[in-house]
């Protein structure tokens, strides 16, 4: 069963090192990530299932111990999905969970055996949903952390350019997720979502399915979109 969940964005940019100089534009993002991961502490759960986007080979479980990498990004950083007693595993973490790990890592997480899952951006919202189910029928308490951004097109040096469909599709994103609204994010336009390069959407439907049932209540910590994107941090419990 779900009993918690917390919804952040997985930019690399949300690690300071990585960020650099700019770190501090993303200063609300990370303390907003930080309070989340504080509501899923609070629920007490038996188990912590990480979701995020992941291109191929970074698709399926992340066992617990699993490390990550931000070198990709210039940074010699690296990072692990848990404590040290998780299995070996010889696959890096997608970029969504080693930001992550590095999340649960900044707030020493201890409250839960995690695992990681990587869910390939084009799948679609039925099977999104049958793998929310199948997550929460692991353990009797369950948390999510789930990772994703909203569009990448919201202003002009936005990666996707400017889009006027895009801030109207994040602020229904930002409402549902505030709102605990299963329906609404079971029925997010998978196309529309793909066009505007929100790579929070396969991730965020997972949730719904294992929200299903649940009666959970949500709460908007966080929305905006520096950079062009849209960034939205928020719980359930």
């Amino acid at each position: 069963m779900l009993v918690a969940a917390a919804v952040c964005p997985c930019p690399p940019l949300l690690v300071p090192d990585v960020a650099a100089g700019a770190a501090p534009e993303l200063a609300a993002a990370r303390a907003a990530c930080t309070d989340a991961l504080g509501v899923l502490a609070a629920a007490r759960p038996d188990r912590l299932v990480v979701v995020g986007p992941a291109e191929q080979s970074g698709r399926g479980p992340h066992p617990e111990g699993t490390r990550g990498s931000f070198r990709g990004f210039g940074v010699d950083l690296d990072v692990r999905l848990g404590g040290e007693k998780g299995a070996v595993s010889e696959r890096e973490l997608p970029p969504s969970l080693a930001v992550a790990a590095w999340l649960l890592e900044r707030t020493r997480w201890s409250d839960a055996p995690i695992e990681g899952l990587g869910v390939g951006e084009p799948l679609a919202a039925e099977r999104c949903i049958e793998v929310g189910r199948d997550v929460v029928g692991q353990a009797e308490r369950v948390a999510l952390l789930v990772m994703g951004d909203a569009s990448a097109c919201r202003t002009l040096k936005a990666p996707g350019y400017l889009d006027e469909r895009a801030a109207p599709f994040d602020a229904e994103v930002a409402r549902a997720l505030g709102a605990a609204d299963v329906a609404a994010l079971k029925s997010l336009d998978t196309e529309l979502a793909y066009q505007l390069k929100a790579s929070g959407r396969a991730p965020w439907q997972v949730l719904a399915g294992a929200a299903e049932g649940a009666d959970l209540g949500g709460e908007l910590l966080y929305e905006d979109a520096p950079y062009g994107v849209g960034y939205v941090v928020a719980t359930w419990s």
